[in-house]
């Protein structure tokens, strides 16, 4: 089952696909559905089938007019938190071989990066109940980082670089309990600047801090192990690059389950009511390939799993003033 969110008749509902072309109108939200199947115990699966109007939509109209919104949203975009993790992916047969390689030298020759990426081969998937190594984790922002797809993914005037990252993203929402209940998973465009972040590996943080779009779909159901798509840049009506990659758990070197506990073990993160976009790592990224964006380059990531792709376009913003405190 896959579903995806719009606007209709101004207000934000969501709808099952059924095809590529139409989808069915669901009589409200999907944080509202995922907090109804919470409440009742129920499979977000037979709370979709409950919720299902005779009212039919062409999916292609939704995506002209620009009506698409993430497929999962908060009421208050400050209730929705945005983070991830990284160095989780094995990659390819050659970078994996070439990783592999870089972990024979001696502890104090390897890199954080090299050192962090060995505990996860090592311990990034334990026995199921028990906690595995930790991952890298960072911070995006708040559900106002989150652009829908098709729309405009904007990069800071003061950012040396504007890259996409492929991924799957995790999407969920907390219960009164403070239990997290994993709502499904959605194609993710993490996008990051990595100028800054190769820079210097200390300013991972700082590199993080941008726009994110995810979806267009939310793929309801357990995830396959392993899964193959295609990330690419088209410029002018041309593709500029385009590389497949992998993912899913039979290409990562931690479990999902690994990086939800290390995630979710904080109590900040089980607030009742809160949603969370969980970023999982990729292996794939045109910057690695040298390639410099720009304005206008439109992103394209695709997982057949996932029905239609997550396309988003490239926009800087323009330079504003220095931000100034001022003292009370």
């Amino acid at each position: 089952m896959r579903l995806i969110q719009c606007i209709h008749e101004d207000l934000v509902r969501a709808a099952l696909v059924e095809g590529p072309e139409h989808v069915r109108l669901l009589d409200s939200d999907t944080y509202t559905l995922a907090r109804r199947a919470i409440a009742a115990g129920q499979p977000l699966v037979q709370a979709v089938e409950t919720a299902l109007t005779e009212t039919r939509l062409d999916y292609q109209q939704l995506v002209d007019e620009r009506r698409l919104l993430p497929p999962l949203t908060h009421p208050d975009p400050a209730h929705c938190l945005v983070t991830g993790t990284g160095l989780t992916h094995l990659g390819s047969a050659d970078t994996r071989s070439a990783m592999h390689a870089k972990t024979q030298v001696s502890e104090a020759e390897l890199t954080d990066s090299m050192r962090m990426f060995k505990l996860g081969v090592e311990d990034g998937k334990p026995a199921a109940g028990e906690p595995g190594a930790q991952p890298e984790w960072f911070y995006k922002g708040d559900g106002g980082c989150v652009v829908p797809p098709e729309a405009e993914i904007p990069s800071p005037a003061f950012a040396q670089d504007a890259g996409e990252e492929p991924e799957l993203a995790g999407l969920y929402v907390i219960g009164d309990d403070g239990t997290p209940w994993r709502v499904g998973h959605a194609i993710g465009n993490e996008f990051s600047d990595h100028v800054t972040e190769r820079y210097n590996y200390l300013w991972l943080a700082h590199s993080k801090l941008r726009a994110c779009s995810f979806g267009p779909e939310l793929l309801v159901g357990e995830l396959p192990a392993h899964l193959e798509g295609v990330s690419r840049i088209v410029r002018n009506g041309e593709t500029l690059w385009e590389k497949p990659f992998l993912t899913g758990e039979a290409n990562m070197a931690h479990s999902l389950a690994n990086l939800e506990y290390h995630h979710f073990k904080y109590a900040g993160f089980r607030r009742p009511g809160d949603v969370h976009v969980h970023f999982f790592g990729t292996a794939t990224l045109s910057f690695a390939d040298d390639v410099q964006t720009r304005e206008g380059d439109r992103f394209e990531i695709a997982l057949p799993e996932f029905g239609r792709p997550l396309r988003n376009t490239l926009h800087t913003e323009e330079a504003t003033r220095t931000v100034r405190v001022n003292v009370l």
